[in-house]
């Protein structure tokens, strides 16, 4: 133990491990640092080296007995079948299933999607319903045979402090100086500050800031391996990361179908990994999310307010010296292409990835750190609790060239710094002062970006600056871009209005004007980036395409998808009602699905309306829970589903709220059933063989819905 670690363990008793012991056990086990280091606190609270022997091998009999890997599962649900009851530690989700009106839980390796849950378990852990939470979970065996389920919760406990003493937690803070305390806290993320420069230490600092500070923009870029997933997918259980995929302002913001709030209502930080693979298709889910990003609220039918930080993370795979001195690319190259200038300018910090260390044990601690839920539990409270906003505006003086946002920015990465590093207190003049000129720095980095990519000069204001105590301005410059003429004062493009000029290409490219819009000699192009310019109003291109069509699919034809036939005239459509009287076995449900797919993926329909029939011979119960599995599964996604059923009807049409009719003589069912159902066309029905059937696709007037 060295003199930072005495201190701490003295001060901070029982709230302290020995962070080489999680690198010890984390090797061999794929459970988040915040469930291990509970562990290791429980067993392993002491210095005594027998004793943390003793511990570290009660923990990992306890990982052994407790923790079930997936390819376990059916083992696990065996132990509880036969001895009545056992103890888990996993993750727990809890889903209302509205058919049953009821909820249910499940372990995510526990196989089991109906394990019966008591209202006091979700009612005072709200987080169980939106992302789940892990816990030591005792899961019983049910032996009532009229029961429809086999297993139910006996007991959970979530693992987190179920206390938090945020004055203690201060009044501690105040035995430690400003670079110990520093230190603690790289520490208690598993870093060794000996290590580190200062100005990758307040890397580190500003990577913790969504966590602590609400409603806080935060991106960073640079390469693989640094950490970057970490600090929001394991350090805090308060902090969700989103792994690529499609996000929908369902799922993030506000599920309107189910009227549930999204993840912005159950985190403090809703992070993005990968953030080149996001795809936002829908415009609302961009605007919704301007909106967020500009004041912590939006409207979605209702006015909601919320707290969550959001935390975009990525990599960049080209030279930085490179993109800095190059007049056609910037820094925020790998942001996907739905992310515009107004996104950009919502941001408050963007940390240069590239210059943090890759994650090597040589940069790992063997001290004492704060054990990982205790700190994710301070900086929780800060977030709900603590404004260093009046603090901050006291304090800090900045230059004129700094404009609105510029100023929102600057201050809340401020009150992070200080929530994170002076809980109580105040820091000297030049601590505050470098916490200054660092925040400044993160946010002139997103302005240069932004002022590159802009064509006239609404951003050119990037020289930042504050005023030291002593009333001397300091422009505050990015390291990389420094001196660099390309990122400095940037070329404007022109504006191509069909006219060549000396300045244009024959493709209505700017030509260079000097060299400083050239790559480095010695470094390799970057890969040409396609730009695909949309139509401005791609509902009237799409209708002066459309037009009425009367055919005849032939026995044995294919190449009649539903994606061919019915998509191209859903184009802008809100309403679907579909009227086929034989949805009703299992083939024909499937093919309902493959239509509510075709429809979904256009992300413009809200409601689709199903009218359908059945007979003597329809199993009327087992319809029914298909359809209503399939109507649960699209409320997920904010879509309604209205499913009618009427004995008498026999017309089958599809009417879209755009003014489209599409008849099909045999409805939705006109495929044939495959002769193997491992062949081609089982799953692509484009390649699938047709009954015949006459299509006829008319325009009448629109209703309004």
């Amino acid at each position: 133990m060295d003199k930072l670690d005495k201190k701490l363990t003295s001060v901070f008793e029982g709230r302290v491990v020995r962070k080489d012991l999680l690198h010890r056990i984390k090797k061999g086990t794929n459970v988040p640092t915040f469930v291990l280091e509970f562990l290791l606190a429980r067993y392993c609270a002491s210095d005594e080296p027998a004793e943390i022997q003793a511990g570290m091998e009660a923990v990992l009999a306890t990982l052994q007995d407790n923790y079930v890997r997936p390819d376990e599962a059916n083992a696990a649900q065996s132990k509880v079948a036969t001895n009545g009851k056992h103890q888990f530690i996993d993750k727990i989700h809890v889903r209302y299933v509205e058919k049953e009106k009821r909820h249910w839980a499940s372990l995510e390796n526990f196989n089991s999607q109906r394990i019966a849950i008591g209202e006091k378990f979700y009612r005072d852990n709200d987080r169980l319903l939106e992302g789940g939470i892990w816990a030591e979970v005792t899961v019983a065996y049910n032996e009532f045979d009229e029961d429809n389920y086999a297993f139910l919760i006996d007991e959970l406990r979530p693992i987190q402090l179920s206390r938090f003493d945020y004055k203690r937690y201060g009044e501690c803070r105040k035995e430690f100086t400003s670079g110990e305390w520093l230190d603690v806290i790289l520490r208690s993320v598993g870093l060794e500050p000996s290590k580190l420069s200062n100005r990758q230490k307040l890397h580190y600092i500003a990577r913790l800031a969504p966590l602590v500070e609400a409603n806080f923009n935060f991106i960073e870029l640079g390469p693989r391996g640094t950490g970057k997933s970490y600090f929001f997918s394991e350090f805090s259980p308060y902090s969700t990361l989103i792994s690529g995929g499609q996000s929908t302002k369902a799922v993030l913001f506000y599920n309107n179908a189910r009227k549930k709030m999204g993840l912005v209502g159950f985190w403090d930080t809703v992070a993005f990994d990968e953030v080149a693979g996001i795809k936002i298709k829908d415009p609302d889910t961009v605007q919704i999310m301007k909106d967020y990003m500009a004041n912590g609220r939006f409207s979605r039918g209702v006015e909601v307010i919320a707290d969550a930080s959001m935390a975009f993370i990525g990599n960049i795979d080209h030279s930085i010296e490179q993109i800095v001195r190059s007049s056609d690319y910037d820094l925020f190259l790998p942001l996907p292409k739905e992310f515009d200038l107004a996104i950009m300018d919502r941001f408050a910090c963007y940390l240069p990835g590239w210059e943090i260390p890759k994650n090597t044990t040589e940069y790992l601690t063997d001290n004492y750190g704060f054990i990982t839920d205790y700190i994710a539990e301070a900086f929780h409270y800060q977030l709900k609790h603590v404004n260093k906003y009046e603090e901050v505006n006291k304090r800090v003086h900045l230059g004129k060239a700094i404009e609105g946002r510029d100023e929102i920015s600057i201050k809340k990465t401020l009150c992070a710094f200080l929530k994170i590093l002076h809980p109580i207190g105040e820091p000297a003049d030049e601590e505050f002062e470098e916490y200054v000129s660092y925040a400044v720095e993160t946010r002139r980095r997103i302005k240069e970006q932004m002022n590159k990519r802009k064509p006239d000069d609404e951003f050119e204001n990037i020289d930042l600056s504050f005023y030291t105590t002593e009333g001397k301005e300091i422009v505050v410059y990015c390291p990389e871009s420094k001196d660099v003429q390309a990122t400095q004062k940037p070329i404007r493009k022109e504006l191509n209005l069909g006219i060549e000029n000396d300045s244009t290409n024959a493709h209505g490219k700017d030509k260079p004007h000097d060299n400083s819009s050239k790559l480095l000699d010695s470094e390799a192009p970057i890969d040409t980036v396609e730009t695909i310019v949309e139509p401005e109003n791609e509902n009237v291109e799409t209708e002066q395409k459309l037009k009425e069509q009367h055919y005849t699919i032939f026995y044995d034809d294919t190449g009649f998808s539903y994606e061919k036939v019915i998509a191209p005239y859903l184009k802008g459509a809100k309403e679907i009602t579909v009227e086929d009287p034989y949805i009703r076995v299992t083939h024909q449900i499937q093919n309902f699905i493959r239509f509510c797919e075709t429809a979904v993926k256009l992300l413009t329909i809200r409601k689709i309306n199903l009218i359908t029939s059945f007979d003597e011979k329809t199993n009327i119960s087992e319809m029914r829970d298909s359809l209503e599995e399939l109507k649960q599964s699209l409320l997920e996604i904010d879509i309604i589903l209205d499913i009618k059923l009427d004995p008498n009807m026999h017309d089958r049409e599809i009417r879209i709220d755009n003014g489209w009719t599409i008849k099909i003589g045999r409805g939705l069912d006109f495929y044939q059933k495959p002769g193997s159902w491992f062949e081609i066309g089982v799953s692509d029905l484009s390649l699938r063989k047709c009954l015949e059937t006459k299509v006829d696709i008319f325009k009448s007037a629109v209703v309004s819905s």
